[in-house]
């Protein structure tokens, strides 16, 4: 039988799962890897340490599984949006601080140095900006390599040339210097051929007028090079490259029959891995449909950990403010993806009940328990509401306000100056004031994706279900509260923890096999569970009045920084930029 590896490289880790020709996973591996934060906003990690863990992790599924390499005919690649420094030899480069340790050759995503030369590119004007929501974020690519530029000894940058972490794993595999439209079009500034009457896909004049002509010489070869023809330098999410070279099929335990698939981001492996899962909803009401992939136009894709990342294709191009792209080409040729996202969500909770002094009296309940603290809470609070004779959970928060957006807000606000704000707090700091503390965070982000899904539509799209994955998917009351609050079904997958990783080994399918993706996705995904929203119950009436008033918080929140800002003759980011995307839209 046939197999398929997927490979996912992750802030924390890197995995690797083993997939059979019925889309199963038959064994799955991970290894730590580190990241190294020098200093405030500097964080490191090393391409070296990344491909041997990979290596380690696509060994060891080989030998707990007991196939031979010879079945493997594909692998797949996701990673996070991180950049990585090689030098014209293939050896690494050091990023900084201090440039002395070349094993550090790679700025995470979430590095967050090149505040300044962000906001020098955003101040250009030039129309590419409206791609990536109006302006690129710190965490994307170009701004890095300004900071490298402008930071590192010039003869040393010169040398350089720069990967997105997935098109590094994949040159790392075959040799060969391709890039995907995944990463360079939604984190480098590439548009695709056609777009804008772009004839190269990189732009001469951005690049030079931002203070990066060294990227345009050499047909942009630091890059990657320009736009030759479709399936030859830049391919979409899982175009065959080629085969496994003789030294990297070596390290990672397979042979070079092996064929490797174009790669992307992490997230957009979690639509791959999700959005083709089979419920009965459609059915339900159109019993003669077809699995065609219009259908992916109506799914929305919230790959959730650490924050949450929404993704949603079209077959034309959506802009919607605050959201990056349309990006063309990433998935499927001719289609268009747009990326909304919130910057914490899992991180949110777990801030939620760590900094809570009934923290640790949580651990060892939940510990007697034997069950997780986010389980403990559920069961709390159903008694609670019982003891309290409340009609509904949300009823115990009704008169609680809590605004969570602690580490800016990606979408649709797209302004990282966003706090937090609670109204509603008191002296009680007991387990139960936890539980509700809990709850009302939980609430934010099923608001919030309300949010953003009511912008992508307003814009647009036509999101009418959620196909939600990773571990929030395991809490109950989160994913009833968010199907409740957005009025529409939420998904969750066969594969909970594995969805990325599964979206990689189905690249590596689709490249052994050359058949459309989302024809692969249909075959290799499983069946999902669905959860309905509520619709005339206590519970949807709380959220509906509580939306209202979590807008206000998030527009008080901006009037007020403003108000403040004017007092003081000081500018506000934020509204500056929303002014001049006005100016020249």
């Amino acid at each position: 039988m046939s197999h398929y590896i997927g490979v996912d490289v992750g802030t924390g880790s890197a995995r690797a799962c083993l997939m059979n020709a019925e889309g199963e996973i038959v064994s799955l591996a991970s290894k730590n890897i580190t990241k190294w934060e020098l200093m405030p906003d500097y964080i490191n990690q090393s391409s070296t340490e990344i491909w041997e863990s990979v290596c380690f992790c696509t060994k060891k599924v080989i030998e707990d599984s007991g196939v031979d390499p010879a079945q493997v005919k594909g692998i797949g690649f996701d990673a996070t949006c991180s950049l990585v420094v090689l030098d014209e030899d293939n050896s690494p480069v050091a990023v900084g601080p201090d440039f002395h340790d070349s094993h550090q050759n790679i700025m995470l995503w979430m590095d967050h140095r090149a505040g300044k030369q962000t906001k020098k590119i955003n101040k250009s004007g030039f129309k590419l900006l409206d791609y990536v929501g109006g302006r690129m974020s710190v965490e994307m690519e170009i701004p890095k390599m300004l900071w490298l530029k402008e930071n590192m000894p010039e003869d040393t940058f010169d040398k350089c040339k720069f990967y997105d972490l997935p098109d590094y794993l994949t040159h790392q595999a075959t040799g060969l210097e391709t890039r995907s439209f995944c990463s360079i079009t939604c984190k480098q500034g590439f548009e695709p051929v056609g777009v804008d009457e772009s004839t190269e896909g990189w732009n001469r004049d951005f690049l030079t007028s931002i203070g990066l002509p060294e990227l345009v010489e050499n047909d942009f070869a630091k890059l990657g090079g320009s736009f030759k023809e479709h399936g030859k330098n830049i391919l979409s999410a899982g175009d065959a490259i080629g085969p496994l070279s003789e030294e990297s099929a070596k390290d990672l335990g397979l042979t070079t029959a092996t064929i490797v698939g174009s790669a992307v981001i992490d997230a957009y492996a979690g639509w791959i891995g999700t959005v083709a899962a089979k419920t009965d909803i459609l059915k339900e009401s159109h019993p003669s449909y077809t699995e065609s992939i219009e259908l992916a136009t109506h799914r929305l894709a919230a790959v959730a950990g650490t924050s949450t990342c929404h993704l949603i294709m079209s077959k034309d191009p959506i802009f919607v403010p605050g959201v990056w792209g349309p990006y063309r080409d990433v998935l499927e040729k001719g289609y268009w993806l747009a990326e909304g996202g919130q910057s914490a969500t899992g991180e949110l909770l777990h801030h939620i009940l760590t900094s809570h002094p009934a923290h640790l009296e949580l651990v060892a309940k939940a510990g007697e328990a034997g069950i997780s603290t986010f389980d403990w809470l559920n069961n709390r609070l159903e008694e609670m509401k019982l003891e309290r004779n409340a009609g509904s959970l949300l009823y115990l928060t009704r008169n609680m306000f809590f605004y969570g957006d602690l580490h800016g807000n990606r979408s649709p606000i797209a302004d990282s100056s966003m706090k937090g704000a609670f109204i509603g707090l008191d002296f009680d700091v007991s387990l139960d004031n936890l539980a509700l503390h809990y709850l009302c965070a939980v609430e934010f982000i099923a608001q919030q994706t309300r949010q953003i899904v009511e912008a992508l539509n307003n814009a647009g799209h036509k999101v009418n279900q959620i196909y939600l994955s990773g571990g929030q998917c395991r809490n109950h009351v989160l994913t009833q509260i968010m199907s409740t609050a957005t009025g529409f079904p939420l998904i969750i997958p066969k594969y909970i923890d594995a969805a990325v990783v599964l979206g990689s080994a189905m690249l590596g399918a689709r490249a052994a096999h050359k058949k459309d993706l989302w024809d692969i996705m249909g075959e290799l995904s499983g069946p999902g569970k669905a959860i309905y929203p509520e619709t005339d119950t206590l519970d949807k009436k709380i959220l509906n009045a509580k939306y209202a008033i979590f807008l206000d918080q998030a527009e008080t929140q901006q009037k007020y920084r403003k108000q403040v800002a004017s007092a003081l003759g000081e500018d506000d980011d934020h509204e500056d930029a929303e002014k001049k995307k006005q100016k020249t839209a």
